[in-house]
């Protein structure tokens, strides 16, 4: 509904304001994030997965074996860690916001009023002045010397001039000037809200950690439940059978045998282990002032190779600096010249280029001008006229096109200033008369005061340029990065060919101009072609960032992107990896899984090497645990098959898992690791547990079966088991130990002293029920143990020089194909 009342300088009526938000056309802001909290509990609860292990818990606890129950520890620790990383990442989206302006000033029946953002309606009548930030979509109606910097929502550096009829986008703010301006679109319509609805949409980081964990769980899942029915079966077999099982009880311990077989196939302490190492990760990063929003973007910049970077807040500081100052007139700038330049710097209502004269310029004249006129982003110029001393006359400072326009003998100054904005720089031109400006005009109420013109006979006295401030850690840094083998690409909203200039200053080394976003096609596979060939580009869009992310996506990079600005929010979010600053909006630290609190863009390389660690002992932790699942799964298989006793209480895997596997993961998890990452995390695992766990399997399967043809009772049976499985196992921690320090070793020889020590303490043995075997039984699962020790070398060393060599043939593949 549409109103002439806000086209009056009075305003809406309360009438009308009430009328619309009866209507619901109020700046509320929606808040949908995706899923319910009660939908992340059933996501990360209600699992085949959970269901199995969990029942097989809950059935020991109503059984009475309480002994036997220690797994389910894993089991809650899982999901609380699945709800917890899911649910914390739903409450920072809800938080998110582009306008972080607490109150909005409007017009309501003839007067000013302060509302809260959330109260402003269709129509209203925005009051703005400087320092203001648009709460809403509007149109301006009226405006004196109106400057709105955009660059939060676009990109773009330079504040832009706001004449009645422009449009306003919420989220902009206003640096210069007054104006009144109609809101045209509010809430969920209004531009903060379309560009950040999709970024409020919640996702998980891409993870190969977290996927490849995630597709281990699925395969273990499916092979559960055919696996499960042939362990039943045979343990109530062993017990006589179905109708005896029953008929006698026995189906209770072979109830709990079963347990034991299907609970050794999932490894439950991975995930939670894969977690710790994320979150001790994310407190390491904490201390170097880097907040990780989820745990799994720890191992995130470990596996990028395509860095894209914002200019302004990024590469650079967002201020301009003084570059140089190229005398015009003479071989340097006289005292008048120098003395206006510092005046201009220290005037207090100076922009932020101006300001930067303060760096040379410092000793401003002590007579007071008669007139100042402050730069207009409309005009492109400002003024300071003095009536006496050695700065007599009127000084301009301005773009050289609008200020030399008409001068004669200006095309020497005109033609040096294209050539340096060709390279990119920022430049105006000083220029002098020696016309005095009139005292400025206190206007009457209501008068409108037009615009200053330029003074006649200027005369250009030195180009001035300046340069935006690239951080001084930027050159560094990048320089890793391309150590490192990881590609750069500039993305930015300015203009192409300051974009290119920074990122030549900060090391990004591109021929020529960037590449202007404003040509950039929309079909995917024309902008694949572009992207693939180009790495600079400016008046880049947000909706063009995501596109250029994604694209870079299709064309087999992992991407990350930093930026600061609500324009990079988009980009952020569809990237693999996020990256904010810390003193940039409040949406884009929202959506990024990295902020850097102190802005610091040299802490990237302490990411990438705390996510290498990250990665590397996580992998190292996979190849332990999927090599147990590897055995128990052939344990369940043929004990199943073979209508024979599972060797095993639940209680003995316990502490069999916790001296081969559990104890050292602690450790290993924690330890430094600086190899690089390389893709196929899961193909590597698999090379290396599948011949181990089938070694482990079979080393212990011939030490039971011997020990059941010679006829030893089953408490022997499974003090054999334990023996067996604990020394040949903890061989494969003697592998993924490798290359030894003074704390894998301590780890390893401690793992191993553990064994005599629970074989040696009565309550220990007692509680796990073993029984002392006869030495001749002992020999033999030493012998066998031995043995079971040395293939399991041979065989690692035999796959691990076929894996380097099919890593290295995949590896050039990957290069020929980029060539």
């Amino acid at each position: 509904m549409t109103t002439t009342a806000a086209s009056r300088s009075a305003g809406l009526t309360l009438a009308e304001v009430r009328s619309r938000t009866q209507l619901g056309q109020t700046n509320v802001m929606p808040n949908d994030t995706g899923r319910s909290f009660w939908r992340i509990m059933q996501a990360n609860l209600f699992t085949l997965f959970n269901l199995i292990v969990g029942g097989s818990f809950a059935l020991l606890l109503v059984l009475g074996y309480w002994q036997d129950a220690l797994f389910g520890f894993f089991v809650i620790a899982n999901v609380v860690i699945g709800v917890a990383q899911e649910f914390r990442a739903k409450l920072t989206l809800s938080r998110l916001a582009v306008l972080n302006a607490p109150k909005a000033r409007v017009m309501r029946d003839g007067a000013v009023a302060e509302i809260a953002v959330g109260e402003v309606v269709l129509d209203d009548l925005l009051v703005l002045a400087a320092g203001d930030q648009v709460t809403a979509d509007a149109e301006v109606l009226e405006a004196h010397g109106l400057d709105v910097d955009e660059s939060l929502l676009t990109g773009e550096a330079d504040p832009v001039a706001s004449p009645p009829g422009r449009e306003l986008m919420s989220g902009s703010s206003v640096v210069a000037g007054s104006g009144l301006a109609r809101v045209i679109r509010v809430g969920a319509d209004s531009y903060a809200a379309r560009i950040t609805a999709e970024a409020k949409q919640f996702s998980l980081v891409r993870s190969e950690l977290r996927s490849g964990i995630a597709r281990i769980i699925k395969w273990i899942t499916i092979l559960l439940l055919p696996v499960g029915a042939i362990v039943v079966n045979g343990q109530m077999q062993a017990v006589g059978g179905w109708e005896v099982a029953i008929a006698t009880g026995a189906w209770r311990e072979a109830t709990v045998a079963s347990a034991a077989s299907l609970i050794a196939m999932i490894p439950q302490g991975l995930v939670f282990m894969t977690s710790v190492a994320l979150a001790v990760g994310a407190v390491k990063l904490a201390r170097r002032e880097v907040l990780v929003q989820e745990l799994a973007a720890v191992e995130g910049l470990a596996r990028v190779d395509m860095l894209c970077l914002d200019k302004t807040g990024t590469l650079t500081e967002g201020r301009m600096v003084l570059d140089g100052v190229g005398p015009l007139t003479a071989d340097a700038l006289d005292p008048a010249a120098e003395a206006a330049l510092s005046w201009m710097g220290a005037d207090r209502n100076a922009n932020a280029t101006a300001r930067a004269l303060v760096e040379r310029f410092t000793s401003p004249p002590a007579e007071i001008p008669v007139r100042a006129i402050e730069f207009s982003s409309r005009r492109k110029w400002s003024a300071v006229s003095f009536a006496e001393g050695p700065t007599l006359g009127t000084w301009v400072v301005g773009a050289p096109d609008i200020v030399l326009a008409g001068v004669p003998e200006s095309t020497d100054a005109l033609e040096r200033f294209a050539a340096r904005a060709t390279a990119g720089e920022r430049t105006v031109v000083l220029a002098r008369t020696d016309v005095v400006l009139d005292p400025p005009v206190e206007p009457a109420e209501g008068e409108r005061l037009p615009e200053p013109e330029l003074p006649a006979g200027l005369r250009a006295v030195a180009l001035v340029s300046f340069r935006e401030k690239v951080r001084d850690d930027a050159h560094e840094t990048l320089s890793y990065f391309r150590e490192q083998e990881v590609e750069l690409c500039v993305i930015s909203g300015d203009d192409p060919r300051t974009v290119a200039a920074v990122a030549r200053e900060a090391g990004i080394h591109h021929d020529g101009p960037g590449f202007d976003a404003r040509e950039l096609p929309t079909s995917e596979p024309e902008l694949d072609a572009i992207m693939a060939e180009h790495r600079v580009f400016g008046r880049v869009t947000p909706e063009q960032k995501k596109a250029m992310v994604l694209s870079l996506q299709r064309l087999g990079h992992t991407v990350a992107m930093t930026g600061d600005g609500v324009n990079d929010a988009l980009a952020l979010k569809h990237a693999d990896l996020g990256i904010a600053m810390g003193s940039g909006a409040a949406a884009t630290r929202a959506v990024a899984r990295l902020v850097l609190l102190d802005g610091q863009f040299s802490r990237l390389p302490r990411i990438v090497a705390e996510g290498r660690q990250v990665i590397a002992n996580v992998e190292r932790l996979a190849k332990l645990f999927l090599s147990k699942t590897t055995y128990a799964i052939l344990f369940a298989v043929v004990f199943g098959a073979l209508l024979w006793p599972f060797p095993f209480l639940p209680r003995q895997l316990s502490i069999v898992d916790g001296l081969t596997i559990g104890l050292p993961a602690l450790v290993l998890a924690l330890l430094p690791n600086i190899q690089r990452y390389r893709p196929g995390f899961l193909r590597r695992a698999a090379r290396f547990c599948i011949p181990s766990g089938l070694i482990v399997g079979g080393t212990l399967i011939s030490v039971v079966a011997y020990s059941y043809l010679g006829g030893a009772e089953a408490a022997v049976v499974q003090t054999t088991a334990v023996i067996t499985l604990t020394l040949t196992a903890l061989w494969v921690l003697v592998i993924l130990s490798r290359p030894f320090t003074l704390v894998t070793s301590l780890v390893v020889v401690a793992a191993y002293l553990g064994l005599p020590v629970l074989l040696l303490i009565p309550v220990v043995t007692d509680f796990l029920q073993l029984g002392a075997p006869p030495l001749e039984l002992l020999l033999v699962t030493v012998g066998a143990s031995a043995i079971g020790s040395l293939a399991l070398e041979v065989t690692h060393r035999l796959v691990s020089r076929g894996g380097d060599d099919s890593a290295g043939a995949r590896a050039a593949e990957r290069a020929a194909r980029r060539g």
